[in-house]
């Protein structure tokens, strides 16, 4: 007879474990930094590369270092999520920090365009394995009372290494960017030991059957859980709702520097700084308020998360149409605002909605599969506003965005209907 483990083998109510629920997203917060600054450094610090690796004064070839890094990462995030649901993710974690870390250490030593392209590859495969494992463990140890805040912390990880990854380019131009990419990969391999010591996984997450409820709920195989994600309308639905803000997401993560640029006349090294600073700071705020909103509406409503993400979604096609057509600083400034404290909270509510109506044993994968149709998305979306640029349509295009949203808040407010604020209780 297979050993049955009770799923309450831990207090989820005990102050103790309760307490570890938070220091686990503490922990993850600083892996969620290194995830995006190590990613971005290579951005911000092309002008004193180039001087040193010449094929990098080719815009293409620079672009072709950040698209395989894309790709690689896109394809990787499905594989990924099911990796997650079968393995240890505190060892998928650790060992995802590890060799990120390490390649950007070993980026200090690169001499050649070929060796950053490779190294950058590898970051692809290394850094995909972390979201859904990550996310997975956070939603573990959340119940409905403080999932959405604790995800929506553990984004803010993600916006601050983002706006962190600018200093890679002062460390460069101050002493040398071999320099910069040794520090900040030191820096990780360290944390990867921290994590070692302090994060623990779940109980039960690797147990072929728990108990849920009083019903024995054995492991999925993986054609199976695959099929029963596939067959489910509302995973569809959350697919397509997690894409289509995607776009407008990379668009001006991507393009809202050159747009501040051109429609403020003011020049780059102002309108950088300006549009990642407004955008950072008001996503910052947009998922902690969206975090606790969420947990709290949830309690009275089942489509609290919902409405919140709803709302937040909302607030982002004023913003999108101000973004594209505004001149004044007052109109642009206030819509790249908005549409950050709106994303944040759209951000803050997709790992919780997807488990109202995913099983915990395979919501990695689950995730997996909407990161790679969200970065497909913003390689596609990247591509097309790099040509509206050449074409002068840049804000026409910014403010196109904001119809496709509205179709994505008709189909899941039409359509997702949540029976139960974590699907395992149903």
């Amino acid at each position: 007879m297979p050993e049955i483990i009770s799923q309450h083998v831990i207090d989820n109510n005990s102050p103790q474990n309760k307490k570890y629920a938070w220091v686990v997203v503490a922990l993850l917060w600083v892996v969620a930094l290194l995830n995006y600054m190590d990613r971005q450094m290579l951005s911000t610090m092309k002008p004193t590369m180039e001087i040193d690796i010449h094929e990098l004064q080719k815009a293409e070839n620079f672009g072709y270092l950040m698209a395989i890094f894309l790709w690689i990462y896109g394809f990787m995030s499905p594989l990924s999520g099911i990796i997650a649901d079968r393995l240890n993710r505190k060892w998928l974690i650790v060992s995802s920090l590890f060799v990120w870390s390490g390649v950007t250490f070993m980026m200090g030593y690169a001499t050649t365009f070929q060796q950053l392209y490779w190294l950058r590859a590898i970051m692809g495969v290394s850094e995909a394995l972390y979201i859904p494992a990550g996310l997975a463990l956070i939603a573990d140890y959340h119940t409905g009372k403080t999932r959405s805040l604790a995800i929506g912390i553990h984004m803010t990880g993600l916006y601050m290494g983002q706006a962190l990854g600018g200093f890679g380019a002062t460390i460069a131009h101050e002493f040398s960017w071999q320099l910069a990419f040794h520090y900040f990969g030191i820096i990780g391999i360290i944390y990867s030991l921290v994590l070692i010591l302090f994060l623990r996984e779940k109980k039960n997450h690797l147990q072929k059957n728990t108990v849920v409820n009083n019903q024995v709920k054995s492991k999925i195989p993986l054609l199976k859980g695959l099929g029963i994600l596939f067959t489910n309308i509302s995973f569809w639905v959350i697919l397509f709702y997690f894409a289509i803000p995607s776009l407008p997401g990379w668009g001006v993560k991507n393009w809202l520097p050159t747009l501040f640029a051109e429609n403020l006349n003011i020049d780059m090294a102002t309108a950088g700084p300006l549009s990642t600073i407004s955008i950072a700071a008001s996503s910052f705020l947009g998922v902690i308020f969206g975090g606790i909103l969420s947990d709290r509406w949830v309690q009275k409503n089942l489509k609290g998360r919902i409405y919140t993400s709803a709302i937040g979604l909302a607030l982002t096609i004023p913003a999108l149409m101000f973004i594209g057509f505004g001149h004044s600083f007052f109109a642009i400034i206030g819509s790249a605002v908005c549409f950050g404290f709106g994303f944040g909270m759209f951000d803050a509510n997709n790992m919780p909605i997807l488990c109202q109506f995913v099983s915990a044993r395979y919501r990695a994968t689950a995730y997996g599969l909407m990161n790679m149709v969200g970065v497909f998305a913003g390689a596609f979306i990247t591509d097309f506003l790099g040509k509206s640029t050449d074409e002068g349509n840049l804000g026409k295009s910014f403010a196109m965005m904001a119809a496709v949203i509205v179709v994505a808040l008709i189909i899941q407010l039409s359509i997702l209907k949540p029976k139960a604020n974590d699907f395992d209780h149903i």
